[in-house]
């Protein structure tokens, strides 16, 4: 058995529609991520210096020394960016999310006092802004339980979202599991919240973004100016907008860094941005704890339906042994292979049954053609047919036919038989009575190699049919 985690299914085709409050047609969230004094740094008890996220772009950590550039970098954020943040967002009457360093934030007590004032969330961003991916998940979890403590402790209220940003594999559970957090973002994944399960809990999660961020006036091929920004972001904004006034509204993040766009040649950038979208009916600006409310009452977890990824072995052959008539071991070499979410709906495990139909030799395959009744014929008289068979015949008014159709099937089935070796095959749902009998009667008339092919393909649409039925 080899099961695969990543989910690539998510809300598929057709995404539900948010319903924002007030029938907005988008959720703009505006993210500030206060960091500044929670980076690497000596006097930090770091072995080294930062080396992420600033004006010295592809900067090296310096082992066993400060780096001043950096540090007075960073103080930059705090010392300038932050209040021109603020007053931005202030006049604007946005309230934004802080997703706060806690060790940052209890060596900023005015920044945090004019958070509060404002009205801003803040939320955790971790013990420190550190790079997670090496830690094991007990030293991760034991940072992760401070940064709770400390944040509380310095801002008087415990956290109620969660972004560590540069996490481990284990972040999401770990943080699942604290049954702190109201809402956790560390994915990409989506323009929707949605329900996780992870941490043993149904988790709320609302996704981040790495692409409507400054971090790209950061990194190689980012943004070197604010009108990149601007543009980038505006481009986001009428693609998600349009979308919202199709009826499927969507959610639109901006990440922010005190000392990157808090600069006075990229925040105008952001100012134009505000000034754009306040232009536009329906635009929803709200806290990210906002929007885990709303979701959490308006699209609260159900119950998930069949997950076959998750199914034992006894307990997947049972219930899809019989998708291939009288086939079980399609089923049985299905759950050999790399299942995961995606296959967890009735597209995603035909995919995975239809694979094995097909990788069968000749042989396997006219077997299962072979085990398929004849239509009208004498297993269904006899009522011998499976309970699948039965409720496609009688679908199609196979079960009610008058003496003369009954014997128009019986010879038809004769004449195929003898022709082609196997029964003939129709997905019985697809047709009514006139449809099947038009059917058999050109496709007597085929080749038995093209036949055989024509019988394969029913057969694959059959079991499509019947898992559609189940799931």
């Amino acid at each position: 058995m080899n099961r695969y985690p990543r989910d690539f299914r998510g809300y598929g085709a057709n995404p539900p529609d948010a319903a924002w409050p007030g029938g907005a047609r988008i959720a703009v969230q505006f993210v500030v991520n206060y960091e500044e004094g929670g980076e690497n740094c000596l006097l930090h008890g770091d072995a080294a210096s930062e080396a992420f996220l600033s004006e010295i772009v592809g900067a090296a950590a310096w082992p066993g020394q400060r780096h001043w550039n950096m540090e007075s970098i960073y103080d930059y954020g705090a010392r300038a960016g932050f209040w021109r943040l603020h007053r931005l967002f202030t006049q604007a009457g946005i309230k934004p999310t802080v997703y706060g360093v806690a060790s940052a934030l209890a060596r900023a007590p005015d920044q945090v006092e004019a958070m509060q004032d404002a009205g801003w969330e803040i939320a955790s961003h971790g013990l420190k802004w550190i790079d997670y991916k090496d830690h094991d998940a007990q030293a991760e979890s034991a940072d992760m339980a401070e940064a709770i403590r400390l944040h509380t402790e310095v801002t008087g209220h415990a956290p109620k979202g969660w972004y560590c940003g540069r996490t481990s594999v284990n972040t999401v559970a770990l943080a699942a599991e604290t049954g702190a957090f109201d809402y956790i973002s560390d994915t990409y994944d989506d323009d929707l919240p949605y329900w996780m399960e992870a941490g043993g809990r149904e988790q709320l999660i609302i996704p981040y973004t790495l692409d409507c961020n400054d971090m790209r006036f950061a990194t190689p091929q980012g943004f070197n100016a604010g009108d990149q920004f601007f543009n980038y972001l505006r481009d986001t904004f009428d693609a998600l907008y349009a979308e919202g006034v199709e009826g499927a509204a969507k959610m639109m993040s901006v990440g922010l860094h005190c000392r990157l766009v808090g600069r006075p040649g990229r925040v105008q950038a952001l100012r134009r941005f505000i000034d754009y979208i306040k232009g536009f009916e329906g635009v929803w600006t709200p806290r990210r704890i906002e929007i885990a409310d709303h979701w959490r009452s308006v699209h609260a977890p159900t119950a998930r339906g069949l997950r076959s990824s998750r199914m034992a072995r006894d307990e997947f052959v049972t219930r899809f042994g019989g998708i291939f008539e009288h086939s079980p071991w399609i089923a049985e070499r299905a759950f050999e292979l790399e299942l995961g979410p995606a296959h967890d709906s009735a597209a995603g495990l035909h995919n995975a049954l239809v694979r094995m139909f097909r990788s069968a030799s000749r042989a396997e395959r006219l077997g299962v053609l072979t085990a398929h009744p004849d239509l009208a014929g004498k297993l269904a008289a006899a009522k011998r047919l499976t309970a699948e068979s039965t409720a496609e015949q009688s679908s199609a008014g196979l079960d009610a036919l008058t003496d003369a159709e009954r014997q128009q099937f019986s010879d038809l089935n004769a004449a195929y038989v003898a022709k082609h070796g196997f029964p003939f095959i129709i997905a019985v749902k697809d047709h009514d009575k006139a449809g099947i009998l038009r059917a058999f009667t050109q496709r007597l008339e085929n080749e038995t190699a093209v036949e055989f092919i024509t019988a394969c393909k029913q057969v694959e649409r059959i079991a499509r049919l019947r898992l559609e039925d189940m799931f």
